[in-house]
């Protein structure tokens, strides 16, 4: 069973896990410091099934609830650093999933609108978030076609493996803002940047491969 609510319990053996996770994160490459200070502050077990708590803080990925995964610690820096973010920005994340990279944003003082597909996901994530004391908004619904009454973003982030850029994500971007998504059909998909050079204008590049659960365009009802 995942962790009740109402006993999520957050120990000193949880703070010393997270500070050789941080410590490994750092040692492979992670050099944004308040990206390393969110990932030392999420606690991260209070989204495992009881049964793998002890896992909670490998650099591993871990399945989770309706065939999905909670990112790799690793992965979940890399994307963060990627995104550059400052306090106050406004996030887009297509992908809720466990809620994990949601709670490291909102840790770094981003404002988070994020959507889930999955309707199992998006129940849990709106109970456990705000008792860890987090305050996203969430969405159920397409992440495809992002949130557009709320836009223009500073930043977006999908944390899912789609088979091409969205064109309304990249228009939901304010001028100079940056999206990160990782693209591609295969087992493995290639991290891509998209910055938005002026109104009309993007700017491409390619940071390596990575491997995500598939995007998915309808909702599961």
């Amino acid at each position: 069973m995942p962790f009740s609510p109402n006993q999520l319990k957050d120990e000193a053996i949880h703070e010393g896990k997270r500070e050789r996770l941080v410590k490994e994160l750092s040692g492979k490459g992670i050099t944004d410091t308040a990206v390393l200070q969110a990932i030392g502050k999420v606690p991260r077990h209070f989204f495992f099934n009881t049964a793998f708590l002890q896992r909670a803080y490998e650099d591993i990925a871990f399945p989770i609830a309706a065939g999905q995964t909670i990112s790799q610690p690793y992965t979940v820096a890399f994307q963060t650093q990627l995104l550059q973010i400052k306090k106050g920005e406004k996030v887009l994340e297509i992908g809720t999933g466990s809620g994990y990279q949601t709670a490291v944003l909102l840790e770094m003082g981003a404002r988070v609108f994020t959507i889930e597909r999955q309707k199992e996901l998006f129940d849990k994530t709106k109970v456990i978030l705000p008792k860890m004391g987090y305050a996203p908004k969430l969405f159920y619904g397409d992440g495809y076609i992002g949130q557009e009454a709320y836009a223009p973003f500073d930043k977006v982030l999908v944390t899912a493996g789609a088979p091409f850029i969205p064109e309304p994500l990249k228009l939901q971007l304010k001028v100079g803002g940056r999206l990160v998504i990782p693209v591609g059909e295969g087992a493995l998909q290639e991290m891509i940047l998209v910055e938005k050079v002026s109104a009309s204008e993007f700017r491409q590049t390619n940071h390596g491969s990575f491997r995500f659960v598939p995007m998915l365009t309808e909702k599961n009802k």
